[in-house]
């Protein structure tokens, strides 16, 4: 099984939009993916993949709120990958998350108040004993600027991690399929679709690396 974890030091970087992301372009490559929730009082992923199961939308994902990281791998023994949703905050979880994950997305805004601490949370992961080389981290909800973007890639290149060469923008239509149980890659919109589709390319050759 492989072991995928979402993780961020603060709340409204577009976390869940990553797990959710992965979790259904391997569901829909016909992996068996469960998605663990860490989040037990918000629950924003238990409830998008309770509105997906409503709606019918296939590929079908599985997904369940723990308290725990050896919990979660115990209820995800017959899956092929277990992809974990953290809490909208870094703390001891985030690095039992860490340390039994294969591989490490970190999302971020562009702007140094979500990058700043994004580094620093990556500090973290590594003095706890993950490998650099496996984490990595995504630009979410970005703007038009292809400047921020760079600027934003060169900071993170900088304090010596990788950074995934597509971004994710912000927009509505996103939030609509969000809302309706769907991934990004499932928005309506074929030109939201094709940029969603990237970023999902980018992390699915993360992943599949040795």
């Amino acid at each position: 099984m492989i072991v995928v974890s979402a993780i961020s030091q603060k709340g409204g970087v577009g976390k869940s939009s990553i797990a959710r992301l992965v979790a259904r372009e391997y569901a829909a490559s016909g992996w068996a993916v469960r998605v663990a929730d860490f989040d037990l009082k918000q629950m924003t992923t238990t409830e998008w993949g309770a509105r997906r199961l409503a709606a019918g939308i296939e590929p079908a994902i599985e997904v369940q709120g723990y308290a725990s990281v050896d919990k979660a791998l115990q209820g995800a023994k017959a899956a092929d990958m277990l992809v974990m949703d953290g809490r909208g905050f870094a703390d001891k979880l985030s690095q039992d998350m860490a340390r039994a994950s294969n591989k490490v997305l970190l999302p971020t805004g562009l702007a140094l108040d979500d990058l700043r601490p994004s580094v620093r949370l990556a500090h973290e992961l590594v003095n706890a004993g993950v490998q650099a080389r496996n984490l990595a981290f995504v630009l979410c909800r970005t703007g038009d600027s292809d400047k921020e973007i760079a600027s934003a890639r060169q900071y993170i290149e900088g304090a010596g991690y990788r950074c995934l060469e597509a971004p994710w923008p912000e927009r509505t239509g996103y939030r609509d399929s969000h809302d309706q149980g769907k991934a990004g890659s499932e928005a309506l919109h074929p030109s939201l679709r094709t940029k969603a589709e990237a970023v999902a390319k980018a992390v699915v050759d993360f992943i599949g690396e040795d």
